[in-house]
């Protein structure tokens, strides 16, 4: 019943608040005049994506318009570009059209050196996140900070709206479990912005020392909009659909089941040849994916593709269901099940048969906490 409230006052809130889209809200990329004074005479190295855009032109590109001296670009999971797959090891280059060094921030070297930062006076931090611990540009966010912090460099972080910001859910990472995909001790889906991550990211003390930390905050922008980006933040995240089936379907990549890398709608149904279901897809190699998960081979699920419902929590039913119904159980589960889920409990009360209410119960005590926790540094409604 509780639930069921829960779900009419988001309906509601959204009826309200209409599809706000990203150009609808004043990004702080887009509010120069707050950090371009900061800027001049001064020499930069911008963290940012393909999503680091002011209007539909890169934030390096109207930079530089404006006299800007930028001595490097360092790039997260996927690259400058956006284009590199997950997981895929992106090198150092340099940016055809700038001319201006590109370092790498996804493989061994996740952190800025001293070296790298040699003679750098800010760094601009500007990447479109989705709210989501095993979505990788937090973690780049938190060696970016720390390494500004260690260098006594100011970082400016331009904040975005966040897309899964509309709710908070899943298990709180344990200790034991931190990586990558889970440096903090957060559930799965935050309810932050990038921007309130880093200051909870210095506040946590999560870093050694803390961060000079300037944050341009959005205008317009409150936790409960419905966003549509303009951009997809990375190759397999295309459209609303997928990003708000993220936190959701990410958990397969722990598993033997296909989420869709390799066809026209990754994160958007799922399958693997070891189920049974008359909906079926084959992953391909493809643009997004250049060795998806059974390559040439036959995936049968579900279809989620269709916009049925606007989730507000993590929807475990699917992974329920594909264990349950699986004819090779002893091999669906991997070990990155344990790393995307923050703690191996998740996967034991899978295996026990425990329903997705008895699962989401138990995090209830944590998630409160969390949610406290995060008061502390919210700067949107």
């Amino acid at each position: 019943m509780v639930a069921k409230i829960k779900q009419i006052i988001l309906i509601i809130l959204i009826v309200l608040t209409t599809n706000i889209t990203a150009q609808d809200i004043i990004n702080g990329a887009n509010q120069m005049d707050r950090y371009l004074p900061l800027l001049e005479n001064k020499n930069i190295a911008i963290v940012a994506n393909q999503t680091s855009v002011i209007n539909s032109t890169h934030l390096v590109d109207s930079l530089l318009e404006k006299k800007i001296k930028i001595l490097k670009v360092f790039s997260p999971e996927h690259g400058f570009r956006g284009d590199a797959d997950a997981g895929e090891l992106v090198s150092n280059s340099i940016d055809k059209k700038t001319k201006i060094p590109i370092v790498s921030l996804y493989g061994e070297n996740k952190k800025p050196s001293k070296e790298q930062l040699k003679n750098i006076d800010i760094i601009i931090f500007d990447i479109q996140d989705v709210g989501v611990r095993f979505y990788t540009y937090i973690s780049t966010l938190h060696y970016v900070m720390e390494a500004a912090s260690e260098n006594k460099i100011k970082l400016i972080l331009l904040d975005r709206p966040n897309p899964n910001g509309h709710y908070i859910d899943g298990p709180i990472r344990e200790k034991k479990y931190k990586s990558f995909v889970g440096m903090h001790p957060i559930p799965i889906v935050h309810g932050m912005t990038i921007g309130e991550y880093a200051k909870m990211i210095n506040g946590e003390k999560w870093i050694s020392k803390k961060c000079d930390l300037k944050i341009i905050d959005m205008k317009n922008y409150s936790h409960n909009m419905r966003i549509e980006l303009s951009i997809k933040p990375s190759p397999n995240l295309p459209n609303s659909r997928a990003i708000n089936l993220y936190p959701s379907l990410c958990l397969f990549e722990g598993t033997n089941v296909s989420v869709g890398r390799g066809t026209d709608y990754p994160f958007q149904h799922f399958g693997s040849p070891y189920l049974n279901n008359n909906y079926c897809f084959v992953p391909k190699s493809n643009y997004g994916s250049k060795q998806p998960k059974h390559n040439l081979t036959k995936c049968c699920g579900i279809d989620l593709r269709k916009p049925i419902n606007y989730y507000d929590e993590i929807k475990l039913s699917w992974i329920i269901f594909a264990y349950n119904h699986t004819s090779d159980q002893n091999s669906f589960f991997n070990s990155f099940f344990d790393k995307l889920a923050g703690n191996d409990k998740l996967r034991k009360q899978i295996i026990e048969g425990k329903n997705e209410n008895q699962i989401r119960n138990s995090w209830q005590k944590d998630l409160e906490k969390f949610k406290k926790l995060r008061e502390k540094y919210l700067i949107y409604n």
